[in-house]
């Protein structure tokens, strides 16, 4: 059964998607805890992080610094947080959180609700940085 995420990468699911290779996409989080909030995965379906061979695991956090350079030059914060939780989607994900306090990356905190307008203008900021 394919979880949401490959939903996602096969383009049955909208998304705004930041960046793309053969291996990695990285989008923004529906569910965001800050603007900004974006999600890194394997095109693999792999349900844990430490369960990807070793050199797609190099390449993942390769494609993950990427990813964060492009999100500090675009979201104004002090720090891009990283997390791996694999809790709430079973393949394997990186959440990069844009920080201005240690509060900002709190998975307690109520989520964002943004419109379609605002999840493209951040979209296309990080495109562009």
């Amino acid at each position: 059964m394919s979880t949401i995420f490959t939903k996602i990468i096969n383009r049955e699911i909208p998304s705004c998607i930041i960046a793309e290779d053969e291996n990695f996409i990285a989008f923004l989080d529906a569910m965001p805890l800050v603007k900004g909030h974006t999600l890194v995965v394997p095109k693999k379906e792999t349900d844990l992080i430490f369960d990807l061979e070793s050199e797609e695991y190099k390449n993942l956090w390769g494609f993950t610094q990427e990813i964060a350079k492009k999100i500090k030059n675009a979201v104004p914060c002090v720090r891009v947080g990283v997390a791996v939780v694999g809790l709430e989607v079973p393949h394997a994900h990186i959440h990069l959180i844009p920080l201005n306090t240690v509060e900002d990356m709190n998975f307690k905190n109520t989520r964002l609700k943004l419109t379609d307008e605002e999840y493209k203008e951040i979209q296309k900021s990080i495109i562009n940085s």
